[in-house]
């Protein structure tokens, strides 16, 4: 893997990107107009590369991180250099392409299990998230199906691929429109996480429907959780506001049973990384607590999700794998440039907890808005 920089200067209301090629002129943003749209995940044809906005170093950074083989995706998706469910499906899927372009195979039966490995290497890079899993084993199925000899297969996985990515980005405006409809002019937002278009390919899931309401014209404030202990709420959230122009302040988690119960919090969003059969979803650490908080203070607290979130073959979030990330990255935070925990502490960090579905007003999809009861309205989504 390697890197290159886009150099990132504030230049009085100005975002200046230098060093783009034509391939990446969409990063290209003016704060408050967003001229073109913002690829997260790009696929490089003259050196056969992949090409992912490495999110560890924004807000400091714009840097994208080139990828040669599915072992360099692996190691992006388990460090966070690329995250958020939609997003890592599709790296996940380029994941494949690489693995076929780089397989040594010399017969079609031989290039497919070499593909079945990298998927379960791929898979297993982040278990809870099932855009990851489907997307990666929708490549492998469509090597299995695939009739034409070894070259053409990899060319083929490649257009697929590239479809997938293209198909994320229409997805994600459709659940903007929907979700758009739901906010009103004046709303105060409560949203976790990052969910926007850092998360996806391009546009967002949750912060995409936050951000299709201020382009339609809706005056909107967004509290951002800081959403620790990786913060991507303050660092990544805060920086895509910037960008689009919104009203935003971060906020520290523990502050939004405040907020909520001040009156001062019009509506919840986040997005989801698994949804079971019932609506219960898993999202990252902190989602629960806040739903929590709005259900008791009966503020509606929307998910939003693409269909290909939801799992059908578990009937309920208890079924649900919930990773647990490195003690490190909650044990490492700094205060003032001083080591916040005893030296001798441990620590436990989940990285996603469940809400249950009775907590949420309803559920944003591509294919609309659902609303109770969700087994049954979720389970409708599934027919042609």
């Amino acid at each position: 893997m390697s890197t290159y920089l886009l150099t990132n200067m504030l230049i009085r209301d100005r975002l200046v990107l230098s060093s783009i090629t034509d391939a990446r002129k969409g990063v290209f943003l003016r704060r408050g107009t967003l001229t073109n749209r913002m690829r997260t995940i790009i696929w490089n044809d003259p050196s056969q590369q992949l090409e992912m906005i490495d999110q560890r170093v924004i807000p400091s950074e714009l840097r994208y991180s080139v990828f040669r083989d599915h072992r360099e995706v692996c190691t992006a998706i388990k460090e966070m250099a690329v995250r958020g469910a939609p997003a890592i499906g599709v790296a996940g899927a380029f994941g494949i392409v690489l693995a076929a372009l780089n397989s040594p195979a010399t017969t079609l039966d031989l290039l497919r299990s070499d593909l079945r490995i990298a998927a379960a290497e791929l898979i297993a890079s982040r278990p809870t998230a099932v855009n990851l899993s489907s997307l990666v084993n929708r490549m492998v199925d469509f090597s299995f199906a695939f009739s034409g000899n070894l070259e053409e297969l990899k060319l083929a996985l490649l257009e697929k691929a590239k479809s997938i990515s293209d198909e994320d980005i229409q997805i994600n405006l459709a659940m903007a429109r929907f979700g758009a409809e739901l906010i009103q002019d004046g709303d105060q937002i409560i949203h976790h996480c990052n969910t926007g278009a850092l998360a996806s390919v391009d546009y967002g899931t949750a912060l995409g429907v936050i951000r299709m309401a201020h382009e339609q014209g809706k005056r909107i404030h967004v509290f951002v959780d800081e959403t620790r202990p990786r913060l991507q709420g303050a660092r990544l959230t805060a920086w895509e506001l910037e960008q689009y122009g919104i009203s935003y302040n971060i906020i520290v988690d523990g502050a939004s049973g405040y907020f909520l119960r001040s009156g001062q919090v019009n509506k919840v969003l986040f997005g989801g990384d698994r949804m079971a059969a019932n609506g219960d979803v898993a999202n990252k650490i902190g989602t629960y607590n806040l739903a929590l908080a709005a259900y008791d203070n009966s503020v509606p607290v929307y998910c939003v999700v693409p269909t290909s979130t939801i799992d059908y073959s578990i009937d309920s979030g208890n079924e649900i794998v919930i990773e647990e990330r490195d003690e490190a990255e909650v044990l490492g935070i700094l205060y003032q440039n001083q080591q916040v925990v005893p030296s001798s502490a441990s620590a436990r960090n989940p990285a996603f907890d469940v809400t249950p579905h009775r907590l949420l007003s309803a559920i944003v999809t591509e294919k609309g808005v659902i609303y109770p009861p969700y087994f049954r309205n979720l389970a409708e989504l599934k027919k042609p």
